[in-house]
């Protein structure tokens, strides 16, 4: 896992949501839903992060927005032929 600038945003943010808990709950209760909030927004930023680059594949035409498939864009260089 990269450590990336984001990652300190959402570290900062996650610590204001604990301390915004513990005057309701524990400081216990408040750290086990922080991280809990961490990692399951880690797990799935990396799953969007994966579709995306199922989806993209080997990048999208400037023409007209379709996938790039062996290094062709399937509608633009079917059109020239």
């Amino acid at each position: 896992m990269n450590f990336e600038r984001r990652d300190i945003i959402l570290i900062v943010g996650l610590i204001l949501v604990m301390l915004a808990l513990i005057q309701y709950l524990g400081p216990a209760y408040s750290a086990i839903i922080v991280i809990g909030l961490y990692f399951g927004i880690k797990i799935y930023v990396g799953k969007k992060r994966q579709l995306i680059q199922r989806d993209v594949g080997e990048g999208i035409c400037m023409e007209c927005g379709s996938k790039i498939i062996n290094k062709k864009c399937t509608n633009c260089d079917s059109e020239e032929e």
